[in-house]
């Protein structure tokens, strides 16, 4: 079976950067499953599954304009720390923010007696991605699956909508 949109595909995929550094790999855990057309997988990524077939092994260079974006410095804010409620709030921590684009994850970049810098920017924007991918399973997505935007394990996925 060809790889199209809509189908459910499990792989396992290792991410490096032009450096060598392994950003990410499945090799050692389960393999990823995902239905595609779902923005779940970085674009670049996407397209190039495409038209593979089960048991294609491919590597693939994406630019960080189909992988996480590129750098914006208007994702990056210092508000005031009684924002955080209490929180004692340290760099490097996470959290999720409410924006005029919805929901986003930030990371606070910086810390001062009164204020926090955070940054909305993914942590791998503005770097090109490197994957070596092994597409292990190709099918066609269930109705339920289409229903619910995203592909389910062995018994279905756990929840209702």
């Amino acid at each position: 079976m060809t790889i199209a949109s809509g189908n459910v595909v499990t792989l396992h995929y290792q991410v490096s950067s032009d450096d060598g550094t392994v950003l990410d790999s499945s090799k050692d855990k389960n393999p990823l499953t995902v239905l595609l057309g779902q923005r779940f997988l970085i674009e670049g990524l996407e397209e190039a599954l495409m038209g593979r077939n089960e048991g294609d092994k491919f590597k693939v260079h994406v630019e960080p304009e189909k992988g996480y974006g590129n750098r914006s410095d208007q994702l990056v804010q210092k508000v005031p720390l009684n924002m955080f409620d209490g929180v004692d709030v340290e760099v490097g921590m996470s959290f999720r923010a409410t924006t005029d684009q919805g929901e986003q994850s930030v990371m606070i970049v910086e810390k001062g007696d009164d204020y926090a810098v955070v940054d909305g920017n993914h942590p791998l924007a503005d770097v090109p991605l490197n994957f070596d991918v092994e597409v292990l399973k190709v099918r066609e997505a269930t109705d339920e699956e289409k229903a619910h935007g995203h592909a389910h394990g062995e018994g279905g996925c756990g929840h209702s909508h």
